[in-house]
């Protein structure tokens, strides 16, 4: 008795050590056909080709960059569900998209709807699957051959690879939570693209410390004689992923690594690279595949018209010039990619965001911007970015991003708002939040208030400021503050309406020295309805721009000229922009400073999204003697909307900090040399509960009569 029960106890524990072997990638013997392995896509000269129902053709590579985060999570988080990730599925195979790329592992609901999916298709979709590098990696003392860099991104690859395959158990993030992934996805697999945008700090510290760490020959993937020490430790990965999932699956895919136009290989004019700073570069000409590798290698770049918008600089723009007479920038540097690389190129992010919040412009004229532009315009702009890149010569795009992403942060607004919380509130000023071709606006099933006109979404509100003459109605959402604001005889070509707001209680003004206007509190913020130009400004010592941004783009510290407390002079609210190269800064004798433009300015037009006349960029809508009016709460110095936290004393605090607060004053009037009388509104926040509807945006449609072609 005693020996059986050892015996059971000794086979037990065989099949959970097995259990635990097979599942955490362990393997014994190579796969029976490692030495002749399976693969449906591969590159011959610039083309990829692939094999469909028996035939193979050239394949032309169409499709979304998919993110993990949706509103309320971050993307550590993996929130987004088996059901979501199925309707996405099938709406991006109907927008005509043949690819999904995504950058790192995804939860088990991603693989199984991914399977579930394409079995059931008529026609599948594909996957590009990336292998990413944290930034802190990037961005510390190691080079790319420190064990912290080298051995843990070959070590990410092998995980990825058993992810792909379907087996695998993975514990990641701080609740401990264990995936368990059994779903082969591999017979879709276009291939892997591992890496990220490449800091050009890594690259050139790599480069100079390593520099005799060049020269590599795998039995898959070899190094040229011109391999520099940052491109001999890519081949080291690609040749350790090839050679894994050759032996252990006796599979072979496409393989591509991540590369921008900051680390490009293109040989600039000078100019361009004093002017950006341009001194790394990553050539992958210089990894060659052998015969061994039947699937091949193709190009992946990040290529956006906005930036960096190298040939924008040059005065000379002749060879540049499209048929249209812009100077299409985009287009040109494209066709210098397409040119340089003998493999076929694919444009792995492009795209724009339908922000309010704009960081840099297409010099082009195109309104290809990084924000501050209409859905309408994205919808135009990805056509025309994706004309280019099939254009140029590159054998496909992928558009950068399937869905918005409320918890992003963007470089002009990030020290502005709370990082821990961006994800519990919809930051319509940051552009990073808005690239999607999918919309998530907030409320549960519809916008608490379209921005129309249409005074009956406002039933119930109580006046906060006014009368029943001239009175202004509140409310809020996730994205913006709404104003309801009723002027009997109005007339919008004649009447100004001015609405002072008292947020904070450190500083503020009775004054308006420019408007001529009293107020009975210290207002922090004037929005001004008028003829000519509508607009919201701030209080001098509330203005977060004078306080964290004139040093770059003024050359003065805020600090040094101190604003009073109750100082009446109200600044118009700005934003910076990328550095604009060709109009530098405001002082023409400084080159290339930080610029800005005023996003306080407010837009008339219809906020409806179902309305044909719909304009997403609008703030306010006139009808007779009613507007509706919505500000986003950044604009309003929020650092934190869902928990009502706001900016501190700038002065008090040297920066951003923060304080709560459970009400706004509001007042309204049309001028004159009476005191306005401003009333309490109070703010509650909604915490963690957040409420969204998914929508698609214009670009959907757009994309889906191009690509149905």
């Amino acid at each position: 008795m005693k020996k059986f029960i050892i015996s059971v106890f000794a086979v037990t524990a065989v099949i959970i050590s097995a259990y635990f072997a097979y599942f955490s990638g362990a393997y014994v013997f190579k796969n029976k056909n490692a030495s002749n392995p399976v693969y449906f896509t591969r590159v011959e000269g610039d083309q990829i080709y692939i094999t469909e129902n028996g035939a193979e053709h050239t394949f032309e590579m169409r499709g979304v960059n998919l993110g993990v985060g949706k509103p309320g999570h971050f993307a550590v988080e993996y929130a987004v569900t088996y059901e979501e990730y199925l309707r996405w599925f099938s709406q991006i195979a109907q927008m005509g998209a043949n690819t999904i790329r995504v950058y790192t592992f995804q939860n088990e609901d991603f693989y199984r709807a991914f399977y579930d999916y394409n079995t059931a298709a008529d026609a599948p979709l594909y996957l590009l699957h990336g292998v990413w590098v944290d930034d802190y990696v990037q961005n510390s003392h190691y080079d790319a051959y420190d064990p912290q860099f080298i051995s843990e991104f070959i070590s990410d690859i092998k995980e990825t690879i058993d992810i792909v395959h379907g087996r695998k158990n993975k514990i990641i993030n701080s609740e401990k939570e264990l995936f368990r992934y059994r779903y082969d996805v591999s017979p879709w697999l276009l291939g892997y693209l591992p890496g990220v945008e490449w800091e050009p700090t890594l690259v050139a510290y790599t480069d100079h410390h390593r520099a005799n760490e060049t020269g590599y020959e795998g039995k898959y993937l070899k190094t040229t004689p011109e391999a520099s020490a940052f491109e001999t430790a890519l081949c080291r990965a690609g040749d350790a992923l090839i050679e894994y999932e050759t032996e252990k699956y006796g599979q072979q895919h496409l393989l591509a690594f991540s590369n921008w136009c900051t680390s490009d290989p293109i040989d600039h004019p000078n100019d361009i690279d004093l002017a950006f700073s341009k001194y790394a570069e990553v050539d992958v000409e210089h990894i060659v595949a052998t015969d061994d590798f039947k699937a091949g290698q193709f190009a992946s770049y990040h290529v956006y018209a906005y930036y960096p918008d190298y040939y924008s600089i040059l005065e000379d723009k002749s060879a540049m010039t499209d048929e249209a007479g812009y100077a299409n920038a985009y287009l040109y540097y494209l066709k210098l990619l397409t040119a340089h690389h003998t493999m076929p190129v694919v444009i792995t992010e492009f795209g724009m965001p339908t922000s309010r919040g704009c960081g840099a412009v297409d010099h082009s004229g195109m309104r290809r911007n990084q924000g501050g532009i209409t859905e309408h315009e994205q919808a135009l702009g990805l056509i025309s970015c994706y004309e280019d890149i099939m254009a140029s010569g590159c054998r496909g795009g992928i558009v950068f991003s399937w869905h918005d992403e409320w918890f992003k942060r963007t470089w002009n607004t990030m020290e502005n708002i709370d990082l821990e919380r961006t994800r519990y509130w919809s930051d319509y000023q940051t552009n990073e939040q808005y690239f999607g071709i999918l919309a998530f606006d907030p409320g549960k099933d519809a916008l608490l208030c379209k921005t129309d006109g249409d005074a009956s979404e406002w039933a119930g509100q109580s006046l906060v400021c006014g009368n029943e003459t001239l009175g202004v109605r509140m409310m809020y959402d996730e994205r913006y503050i709404y104003f309801y604001i009723h002027c009997s005889g109005y007339d919008p070509e004649k009447d100004t309406i001015y609405l002072p707001i008292d947020t904070t209680q450190k500083s503020g003004s009775m004054y308006c020295a420019d408007k001529d206007l009293k107020f009975d509190r210290y207002a922090d913020f004037l929005i001004t309805i008028a003829p000519d130009q509508s607009r919201v400004t701030v209080q001098e010592r509330y203005d977060v721009f004078r306080a964290t941004k004139d040093l770059d783009s003024l050359e003065e510290s805020a600090y040094l000229h101190i604003p009073d407390v109750n100082s009446d002079v109200f600044n118009p609210i700005r934003l910076v922009l990328q550095s604009d190269h060709e109009n530098a800064g405001h002082a023409s004798n400084v080159p290339y400073k930080m610029v800005y433009y005023e996003t306080g300015v407010l837009r008339q037009g219809n906020g409806d999204p179902d309305a044909e006349d719909f304009d997403s960029m609008s703030d306010y809508c006139v009808k007779g003697d009613d507007i509706e009016l919505r500000i986003p709460w950044q604009m309003l110095n929020f650092a934190d909307a869902s928990e009502m936290k706001i900016h501190d004393d700038y002065y008090e605090n040297y920066g951003v900090a923060y304080q709560n607060i459970d009400e706004m004053y509001v007042g309204v009037t049309k001028g004159g040399s009476e005191r306005v009388q401003m009333n309490a509104f109070a703010l509650s926040g909604w915490g963690y509960n957040v409420t969204y509807h998914e929508r698609l945006k214009e670009a959907y449609y757009a994309l889906q009569s191009l690509w149905s072609k």
